[in-house]
């Protein structure tokens, strides 16, 4: 086993994450390398050295460049705001450290691509997490295997209620076209259509603002969009996000329908997948619900035991395990820095799209 020096920028939500994490990963899948937390970043000297003490990292600082110069930060993973995104990945490489960068992978498409540049000849991956819970592992086995004959039909969501009600404050998230739905939530459901379906090919989308004003301030991104699509192996597809959808905590959810059945998932039950083949006597056939457990993907590690579950912090760790290989491996592992860009481009080709009124071409932007 070698041990690894990780520096972590952002100490927040997802920097805890990845903390708890990389101090878990070793554990849970017996990795070569073995995560030493070296150093954490934060927007103050204050709030660093608090996430250093509660997390358990040798050091603190509020400067990502000190971060990413350290000799000692052998790899990095960005969880601070999609703005520092590109400043930061392209300083790392530049010193040839692997990255690891939470979606959106940049601020703009024309960041995500300076990103894709700057990570040639690095270890890079993008933090879809959603995506690798076991049960939409065990989706993507089926769909390739063709267990439902040729996809004909997608429907994703990615659904909340955060700020479903009109009274809560302005806040960062209601400002700046990189935090709102479109941004934020649409991603991961863009990643798990491509990665279950395939390429998309062209879009037709709306997005609007909803609640135009809250206390504090005005609201100047979007609220929820939607988006027709036609995948390049011929599906047609539909998807919605939304921040203000009442009831949904964590609407991750999705439908397949193929030539010989269909699946169906949804993240607030994401041990469970729902799967219906014609090939059953017409008596029984119907939908049937099957529990993860050892026999499905990346469940064994966590759990001995089907039905008993798999949480979201260990959608991080497998992440996290990912990460790990990939830099002692030397081999990329998806999603790297250019698939966190195809989604950029996609959402890019909505925005235009709810600009025009038309289908845009996705290759067009």
């Amino acid at each position: 086993m070698t041990e690894i020096g990780i520096g972590i920028i952002g100490g927040g939500y997802m920097g805890k994450a990845h903390a708890v994490a990389m101090s878990a990963v070793g554990a849970v899948f017996n990795t070569a390398l073995r995560p030493r937390l070296e150093m954490i970043c934060a927007s103050s000297p204050a709030s660093a050295e608090k996430y250093r003490v509660a997390y358990g990292f040798a050091r603190a600082t509020d400067s990502w460049q000190v971060l990413v110069n350290d000799p000692k930060v052998e790899a990095i993973v960005i969880a601070s705001p999609q703005e520092t995104h590109c400043d930061i990945a392209q300083a790392a490489f530049a010193l040839g450290k692997p990255v690891f960068c939470e979606k959106p992978l940049g601020a703009s498409l024309e960041q995500s691509r300076a990103m894709v540049a700057a990570a040639q000849g690095h270890t890079n991956m993008v933090g879809f997490n959603y995506i690798r819970t076991p049960a939409s592992q065990f989706v993507r086995q089926l769909v390739a295997q063709g267990a439902i004959g040729d996809v004909t039909w997608f429907r994703g969501e990615h659904t909340e209620d955060f700020l479903a009600d009109p009274d809560s404050p302005a806040t960062w998230r209601t400002q700046g076209d990189a935090n709102g739905t479109m941004g934020d939530l649409a991603p991961h459901m863009i990643n798990g259509a491509l990665a279950l379906i395939g390429p998309i090919r062209a879009v037709m989308a709306e997005v609007e603002i909803v609640h135009t004003s809250r206390p504090g301030g005005s609201v100047t991104n979007d609220d929820h969009g939607q988006m027709m699509c036609r995948f390049a192996n011929g599906a047609m597809g539909q998807m919605y996000f939304s921040r203000i959808s009442h009831g949904r905590k964590m609407g991750y959810a999705y439908e397949i329908t193929g030539t010989k059945g269909a699946i169906r998932f949804d993240q607030e039950d994401q041990n469970a997948i729902w799967l219906y083949t014609t090939d059953e006597p017409e008596a029984t056939r119907g939908f049937r619900k099957i529990l993860t457990g050892p026999a499905h993907p990346d469940y064994l590690p966590f759990c001995q035991g089907p039905g008993h579950g798999t949480g979201y912090q260990d959608q991080i760790i497998i992440e996290a395990r990912d990460f790990l290989q990939a830099i002692e491996t030397k081999t990329p592992v998806w999603p790297t820095f250019r698939d966190g860009m195809d989604v950029n481009q996609i959402i890019a080709a909505a925005m235009a799209s709810n600009r025009t009124k038309t289908w845009v071409d996705v290759a067009s932007l």
